[in-house]
């Protein structure tokens, strides 16, 4: 999944939300960088991730963007997933999405001085261009995925990968629709669990 849905996937705990957005930006040994509930973070993001890259519905929505863009399409699903979270919100969470959205920016920026360097620079550019809100537009997911595309080691094609979400739309929101509610409750276990083995 990608960054709100990751945020949201965090259930409004502070630390815990800190370490879920910066989960693909740390390696080594987590007890001697960060704090207890930053390490369950950053394991609930790698658990969330694992989930959904296994999940048939998951899956079975890859095989859509497959014949165009094989490898990618798994990072082309996750924005893809992240755009009906956006457009659907009020359905998920009791604050506006730009509200939500302001708060997760000044968590994230409070806790500054642990952010690993990429996810620093990366974190410039996503409060600059409010990406967490632009997710939610067409004219947003087109943004992203370009830049992403220009990132990427082999021609990607992920800029032309907007033309496929208004071509499937209507797919696209089912798989997300017939998934997201699941991984919410493997999430919500996965933290409790994640809690309980705290030393």
């Amino acid at each position: 999944m990608n960054f709100l849905a990751h945020a949201y996937l965090s259930f409004d705990q502070p630390k815990v939300l800190v370490g879920n957005f910066i989960g693909d930006f740390v390696k080594g040994d987590l007890t001697k960088q960060f704090d207890s509930e930053i390490i369950v973070g950053i394991q609930l993001h790698r658990a969330i991730d694992r989930y959904t890259d296994l999940h048939p519905v998951v899956k079975e929505s890859q095989k859509l963007l497959k014949p165009v863009f094989a490898r990618y399409s798994s990072v082309i699903t996750d924005m893809f997933f992240d755009y009906f979270l956006a457009r659907n919100w009020q359905s998920y969470h009791i604050k506006p999405l730009e509200e939500y959205v302001q708060s997760v920016y000044q968590l994230l920026q409070s806790h500054a001085a642990i952010h690993p360097p990429k996810f620093r620079e990366t974190f410039k550019y996503m409060q600059k261009e409010n990406w967490l809100v632009a997710y939610g537009t067409t004219s947003g997911i087109q943004r992203a995925l370009t830049g992403i595309s220009y990132r990427t080691t082999f021609k990607s094609h992920m800029e032309k990968a907007p033309q496929y979400l208004e071509k499937h739309h209507n797919e696209f929101e089912r798989y997300f629709k017939a998934f997201f509610p699941e991984l919410i409750r493997f999430s919500e276990q996965r933290l409790r669990e994640l809690r309980s083995q705290k030393p």
